[in-house]
């Protein structure tokens, strides 16, 4: 239980401050593979599975429900349908592991967006005790 409760503590804080894992990832995959192209694409995934994290968290403090993590769930998933039909009518086959990185990239920008606004909507809130 002890270790449980640990790494939902690490998670929170390295998700309130998405850019530090961001720039440590970056940092150390560059260091291991020399390759800056695919250091900012490993960070870019790491980092969205913590956005998606705060977002969800954010959403449900400001609107006050628990919908936040299965509505961006559902856009994912509704963005990888969209995604699929237009390759498949385009090449005439779906290749299901472009369209998860399509999906998972897409979200790391939406989700970045999503973090700046909410986060700064969170922070008016709590200023002006709305």
């Amino acid at each position: 239980m002890v270790l449980w409760e640990s790494l939902k503590t690490i998670y929170a804080l390295l998700a309130v401050i998405p850019f530090v894992p961001f720039a440590a990832v970056y940092g150390i995959s560059r260091l291991v593979t020399g390759d800056a192209k695919k250091a900012f694409r490993h960070a870019m995934d790491v980092t969205t599975l913590l956005l998606i994290g705060i977002v969800a968290v954010l959403f449900n403090r400001i609107f006050t429900n628990s919908f936040g993590l299965y509505g961006i769930l559902l856009l994912m998933l509704l963005g990888g349908g969209f995604i699929g039909n237009l390759q498949y009518r385009k090449r005439g086959k779906v290749e299901t592991v472009k369209i998860i990185r399509a999906v998972w990239r897409a979200g790391f920008f939406i989700m970045g967006f999503m973090y700046v606004v909410l986060m700064a909507t969170s922070i008016t809130q709590h200023i002006f005790r709305l």
